[in-house]
């Protein structure tokens, strides 16, 4: 849904990019384990479990994408966690949406969305969902006060690796790539930093005072978008183009060439577009300070939020209790296809992901107690 026709053809290093010795280092260091054995090798003590989406071949619709989970073995919904990744109406394609769930019990957890465009688009998600949590927990400025550069720094330090694994052709980036969002929570802390590049946004949904009965939807990112103003100025400036497509986008493009064709500004690989039309790696990061009135965070693929709003979204999800976290996050996923088939008439539907977080599911449930009310 985010890539233009190309009509160019990348040579085999135009980005200039060689695979430095520190990169590919870095690569093999960070493929020795998963997630969860990197976390063993630091002082992050508690109840350790992850689980992502893994790459498929799937190509039916709405079909949910595979998953797996290591370390302890545990219900998520008992955490309040809820999760879902299907397929949209792409027959040439597999979902190339990916997902990422990381919990220490009592200290952290690490959410993230990826949502791959380009013909290998899927790999650049994939690739990102494995490797940027690594890189942000085995930072030294991981819980310290340093969060927010270092959230910068390990962006910029996971497209380098993407170049890097394009010039030695393990990765094809030059025309794919993929947003990312994440969100790390200090449960200890009662804080959640936010990293993102494009369009994956996250909502929080709060109560508006402690009666609870209102709850009101914040969006927490903005979408990176070439029309945005400071966005349009630094295409500009490197000599790329911010056209309108004639139907919903506005695309970025090289100075004299057809390509890349994004929807988006910012954004994990897409070398050429990086290269040679001003996109940006560099997230936009905040931190904010939870309370108890802070109910549900959401963390959606643009699949969901292209025809349903973030007040919608909280309100379907606060029909369910915490324990009932994997039933919102279905219902959510399956009424954004249903809006795609209505508004699009069947010819068009994204890939939907969801990652849903009830933020006091230890505190018990919510007021309709998990009723099962459709969304009008």
């Amino acid at each position: 849904m985010s890539v233009g026709q190309s009509h160019r053809e990348p040579e085999e290093d135009d980005t200039g990019a060689t695979g430095t010795e520190d990169d590919r280092g870095l690569i093999s260091r960070l493929n020795e384990g998963n997630v969860i054995e990197l976390l063993e090798q630091t002082e992050i003590t508690g109840r350790k479990f992850s689980i992502g989406s893994q790459t498929d071949d799937v190509k039916s619709s709405f079909a949910n994408k595979t998953f797996k989970q290591i370390g302890q073995e545990l219900e998520p919904s008992s955490c309040g966690l809820g999760y879902t990744c299907r397929k949209g109406l792409k027959p040439d394609s597999p979902n190339q949406d990916s997902w990422s769930i990381l919990n220490v019990s009592g200290d952290l957890s690490i959410y993230g969305v990826y949502d791959g465009h380009g013909q290998r688009g899927h790999d650049i998600s994939d690739f990102v969902k494995e490797n940027l949590p690594k890189l942000l927990i085995r930072d030294p400025r991981f819980k310290t006060e340093n969060m927010q550069p270092m959230c910068v720094d390990n962006f910029k330090k996971m497209q380098s690796l993407i170049q890097t694994m394009d010039a030695q052709h393990k990765l094809q980036a030059q025309m794919s790539g993929t947003t990312a969002t994440i969100v790390i929570q200090d449960h200890a802390q009662h804080k959640i930093t936010m990293s993102h590049v494009a369009d994956s946004t996250a909502v929080l949904g709060s109560y508006e005072d402690s009666s609870k009965k209102v709850l009101k939807a914040t969006t927490l990112t903005r979408d990176h978008k070439p029309n945005i103003k400071g966005e349009r100025a630094r295409i500009e400036k490197a000599g790329g183009r911010v056209v309108f497509d004639g139907y919903a986008n506005h695309r970025v493009y090289a100075k004299n060439g057809r390509y890349p064709g994004l929807n988006m500004s910012r954004c994990l690989g897409d070398l050429v577009g990086h290269s040679d039309a001003g996109c940006s790696c560099e997230p936009d990061v905040s931190e904010r300070k939870l309370t108890p009135l802070d109910h549900v965070l959401l963390l959606c693929s643009d699949g969901v939020w292209e025809f349903i709003t973030a007040q919608e979204a909280v309100d379907l999800v606060n029909q369910f209790d915490s324990s009932r976290a994997m039933v919102a996050a279905e219902r959510l996923a399956k009424w954004a296809w249903d809006r795609w088939i209505q508004e699009e008439g069947g010819a068009v539907v994204d890939d939907i992901t969801v990652v849903l977080v009830y933020l006091q599911s230890a505190q018990g449930v919510n007021s309709n107690n998990g009723g099962e009310v459709a969304p009008s």
